[in-house]
């Protein structure tokens, strides 16, 4: 028997309310997927809108719902978001 477990996320890069560089990965649930709507990505941009409080500005994110995903802009943010998960 085989079990396949989605994880439906965004990864998101900004500065927090004391302008420091932060990120967080946001877990999507089935009702988060849902409200988002077309999964493009200025629906993300809205959704994360009202449910970032923890961020002051988002410069980019990445997004991933089922097999469908939002790359980063560029692959420097990608990098810039693993530095902060991952500092050396």
């Amino acid at each position: 028997m085989r079990y396949v477990v989605e994880k439906n996320f965004v990864r998101v890069i900004g500065k927090g309310w004391y302008g420091q560089k932060m990120c967080y990965e946001y877990p999507l649930s089935k009702s988060d997927a849902e409200n988002i709507g077309e999964f493009i990505r200025e629906n993300i941009e809205d959704w994360l809108s009202t449910h970032s409080g923890d961020f002051q500005s988002i410069d980019d994110f990445y997004a991933t719902v089922g097999e469908d995903e939002i790359q980063f802009k560029d692959e420097e943010k990608e990098m810039e978001y693993w530095d902060i998960v991952n500092p050396q």
